[in-house]
């Protein structure tokens, strides 16, 4: 892994082409100046939305042929259609919305999954006649150009939320990966996390429009109990996340031909020892042939803020992630995983059995989307290059055997940039 100062990958000649020419919308470094829109009283502007407030897109299979288009609103007792046609045709189809209940609520969760769709391009659809249009992107079977998104975690549903919202909206990603604990519902308050997807759904729209896909791994905070709980503990998450989730809380996302994300449970409704760790390994022995292998989960084996305990006997955070999953990391070669919880920015070294090394697996997060906890005790934790209290996300991108991960604060600076490549046999030629 290279560590790459601003100005360095600012004069990256091909990135910021490549970036630049698929949004077509801001000079390179005017994308990374621009933080959270902001209203006369200093908090964060919800624009006026058309349609279901709670409405968003995510996938229930195959990312460059289906999404899942759902909401959570009233019963209407009405059957619902959605018409969806490639944006320059007008070969529209329908496809049925289907509806079930929302937990501890009498609202219901609305939902249409639709299959069959082109790699690599873009749709409109309507909910019902003479509805807003609204527009979305399948992802690409082949990642030709510079492919891109966003990854954090713990959200909330405070203004700081909003304001990474805004900023990650703004880089144009394919979708946004938010690992664990999105709205701190705690699996028993439907309000909370209706309020989080009205603030996704204002915020979360690219420059040209385009609904951006939410994904998501689970996190203490969407379940009633936060660890070792059964699925009915996880009501609202789950209630619309189980069209990926429908039997276990772990899966793997296969992005087309060259890149794959594994999605994680850390102990909160799947356990991590047993099945999980045994799937894990047959899932990354099985993907050695991807450009691009990343891994995502909440709670991390090397935090930030709590005590990871990594030379005591007692055990500490991460301490299961560590024994069962980090070897399986560093034997397949995982490119970079993606960690939360702490609420704070770190960037790991790239570590082998928790010692820096440059062939090493590197860790990335630390869950400050929209919450913050200030420092404490850096100089204890010698696995991590670089940590700070800031709200972040991360936008990686995806080039040839190269990924960028920018890691940017709320008001739109730069807080960090670093370059991971392949080093899986079968990628290195």
């Amino acid at each position: 892994m290279n560590v790459v100062d601003r100005r360095q990958f600012l004069g990256l000649t091909l990135s910021a082409a490549a970036f630049s020419a698929a949004s077509n919308l801001l000079p390179f470094d005017d994308r990374y100046a621009r933080g959270k829109v902001l209203g006369a009283d200093g908090m964060p502007v919800s624009p006026q939305i058309e349609g279901p407030e709670t409405m968003f897109l995510t996938w229930p299979g195959d990312p460059t042929s289906t999404i899942c288009i759902q909401w959570i609103d009233q019963d209407h007792g009405n059957e619902l259609e959605i018409a969806y046609s490639p944006l320059e045709s007008d070969n529209w189809q329908i496809a049925k919305v289907t509806t079930k209940p929302f937990p501890m609520t009498k609202d219901k969760v609305y939902r249409a999954s639709i299959s069959s769709l082109e790699p690599g391009a873009e749709y409109r659809f309507h909910i019902g006649a003479d509805a807003p249009t609204f527009r979305f992107r399948t992802m690409p079977k082949k990642l030709t150009d510079t492919f891109h998104f966003v990854s954090g975690g713990d959200a909330g549903t405070g203004s700081h939320a909003i304001g990474t919202n805004q900023l990650a909206a703004r880089q144009e990603p394919y979708f946004a990966l938010i690992a664990g604990d999105l709205a701190y519902d705690n699996g028993k308050s439907p309000r909370t996390f209706i309020r989080f997807l009205k603030n996704y759904r204002a915020h979360m729209v690219d420059p040209q429009g385009r609904l951006i896909p939410l994904l998501a791994c689970p996190g203490n905070h969407e379940v009633d109990g936060a660890y070792k709980q059964p699925r009915e503990k996880a009501g609202s998450y789950l209630s619309v996340f189980d069209c990926f989730y429908p039997d276990t809380t772990y899966g793997v996302y296969d992005i087309g031909d060259d890149f794959s994300l594994v999605l994680l449970d850390t102990d909160h409704i799947s356990p991590i020892e047993g099945e999980q760790t045994s799937w894990l390994e047959k899932t990354l022995a099985a993907r050695q042939d991807k450009k691009h292998l990343f891994v995502a989960n909440h709670v991390p084996a090397y935090p930030s803020y709590r005590a990871a305990n990594i030379d005591s006997d007692k055990p500490g955070t991460g301490a299961a992630q560590r024994k069962l999953w980090c070897p399986l990391f560093e034997r397949y070669n995982v490119d970079v995983v993606l960690e939360h919880h702490d609420h704070l920015f770190k960037r790991s070294h790239p570590l082998t059995d928790g010692r820096k090394d440059k062939y090493g697996v590197p860790y990335l997060g630390d869950g400050s989307w929209g919450m913050l906890r200030p420092l404490k005790e850096p100089e204890l934790r010698p696995y991590l290059a670089k940590v700070s209290s800031s709200y972040h996300m991360t936008a990686h991108h995806l080039e040839g055997d190269e990924r960028f991960h920018v890691a940017l604060e709320e008001n739109g600076r730069i807080a960090d940039v670093c370059m991971t490549r392949n080093k899986r046999a079968s990628q290195r030629g």
